[in-house]
């Protein structure tokens, strides 16, 4: 039975608010994380105010590359959560 569903709805709306103000924390973290990381990893020198064209290549890659690990790792996570359910 989910839990929420019991609530009164001025509570149930309180959650939600909670539940998207989480998310979008943990959105605006990712996004900060990837930058630092491929910052750090692609951009070598300071020699001009744009990226060259081997660090913008970089970032756009390492970019790609840290999503999609990050999502593999959600899906791993959810089916091992799911797994987790169904031997209870």
């Amino acid at each position: 039975m989910n839990a929420a569903a019991s609530l009164p709805p001025h509570q149930q709306q309180e959650l939600m608010k909670h539940f998207e103000q989480k998310q979008l924390e943990e959105s605006l973290m990712l996004y900060n994380r990837v930058v630092a990381t491929c910052f750090n990893e692609c951009v070598q020198s300071f020699r001009s105010k744009k990226l060259e064209d081997k660090e913008e290549n970089c970032m756009n890659l390492c970019a790609e590359k840290f999503l999609k690990h990050t999502q593999r790792v959600g899906v791993r996570f959810a089916e091992a959560q799911q797994a987790a359910m169904d031997g209870q």
